[in-house]
């Protein structure tokens, strides 16, 4: 399994925005810690919104940030919103005609059940379990300590 740079960053923002607990998170703060792009993760911003796992609010004093509790964020959950396809191989796409054993081949039922266990897997997991090291992360992301 390979997950696209837009599902790494949305985990990366959830793990920011865990760790920053209720305070607000700028895009642009997000995008400075982790030094990668504003634009992409404006675009990854707006899908965890309208996924409904962060909140925004607009203007100034906005921000971003989790929707619920962090254990209530399921990685699985996040993975299927933030991944296009799962398609592993191009056989999985329905009416895809372009392997000439695709009839008879044995593939794709294995990297089917393949891939429902790695999501399988990510289910039992949720944001909390990744920020469990709080400490280690804020310094890493110069983060303040809360009281």
């Amino acid at each position: 399994m390979r997950l696209t740079v837009h599902t790494d960053y949305a985990l990366r923002m959830l793990i920011y925005l865990a760790v920053k607990d209720e305070s607000l998170a700028t895009i642009a703060e997000v995008a400075d810690r982790y030094g990668v792009s504003q634009n992409h993760l404006t675009k990854v911003a707006h899908h965890l919104g309208v996924a409904g796992f962060i909140t925004t609010a607009r203007g100034k004093g906005g921000g971003l940030k989790l929707a619920c509790p962090p254990d209530r964020i399921s990685l699985g959950a996040v993975v299927r919103q933030t991944e296009p396809d799962m398609t592993l191989v191009p056989c999985f796409t329905p009416g895809d005609t372009s392997c000439l054993i695709g009839p008879a081949c044995g593939l794709p039922p294995i990297l089917h059940e393949a891939r429902q266990a790695f999501l399988a897997v990510l289910d039992r997991y949720t944001i909390a379990d990744l920020v469990q090291r709080r400490a280690g992360l804020r310094d890493l992301l110069h983060l303040p300590e809360t009281a």
